[in-house]
């Protein structure tokens, strides 16, 4: 039959079928993606998307953390100095208690007094990234990618020491807010380290989502070069074939020659 070669036909199918299945395989390799679109594997590429998006809410949720962490080591520095200020006012008390001190030395240990009363009140005012460090109720913070759990810090306020001068202040006000200071800074040191271990179940959380995504969207390297070397060697034979079903055709010649 001339009008009809149904071996070529039939190579060249095989042939297309090799070249699609090439190009696949090449693009595999190329991207070292396992599924480079919906018809690779439309029910990985699904769970393969959703895998993602929770990786991506995961490395968010690290650095609100991180942040926070921040935050609150700002917060105890404050607090710190603070507590060194408050420190420094208890030993003042005891200077001026002096009696060998004149009028002039317990006014010059009042001026200091009174300075450090301006940088306490300086400090209950710090802010960070332009939040108030002191007396601000904050936001939940979210310890988990998808919100489920968090953390809500702890409300700190700084007592005011309000005594006008080292005569009037008492050892037990002083005292009294250096405990204070004392009890915010372990909450906060409460709040950070809990804050640093939920930061470490986020890295765990996240090296497993990206192993099992992994799994799904990545391409094996060398069981794929297999395929490909594979393909070659077909495409090239159904190339060869096809070329010889082609000349079957000229069989008829010699009939009527």
């Amino acid at each position: 039959s001339v009008n009809t070669n149904t071996t070529a036909a039939s190579s060249a199918r095989m042939l297309n079928i090799n070249h699609a299945q090439l190009q696949r395989s090449l693009t595999k390799l190329s991207t070292g993606k396992r599924i480079n679109s919906p018809a690779d594997d439309a029910g990985g590429l699904a769970v393969s998307m959703k895998m993602s998006a929770a990786i991506r809410r995961n490395s968010a949720v690290q650095n609100n953390v991180n942040n926070a962490i921040a935050f609150l080591q700002t917060q105890d520095g404050a607090m710190e100095t603070y507590g060194n200020i408050l420190e420094r006012m208890s030993e003042l008390k005891m200077l001026h208690q002096d009696i060998t001190k004149s009028s002039s030395d317990k006014a010059n240990y009042d001026t200091e007094y009174a300075q450090l009363q301006l940088q306490l009140a300086n400090l209950r005012q710090e802010k960070f990234n332009n939040v108030n460090l002191f007396g601000t109720t904050l936001s939940p913070v979210a310890i988990t990618e998808d919100g489920g759990q968090t953390v809500t810090l702890s409300t700190l306020a700084l007592t005011i020491v309000t005594a006008a001068g080292l005569a009037s202040l008492t050892v037990n006000r002083i005292t009294t807010a250096i405990s204070m200071v004392a009890t915010k800074r372990a909450i906060n040191g409460a709040s950070s380290n809990r804050l640093q271990y939920a930061l470490d179940m986020l890295g765990i959380n996240k090296v497993n989502l990206e192993a099992a995504n992994g799994r799904i969207l990545d391409a094996d390297i060398a069981s794929e070069s297999t395929e490909f070397a594979k393909l070659q060697i077909l495409s090239q034979a159904n190339s060869a074939m096809l070329s010889q079903a082609n000349l079957l055709p000229q069989a008829a010649l010699r009939l009527i020659s």
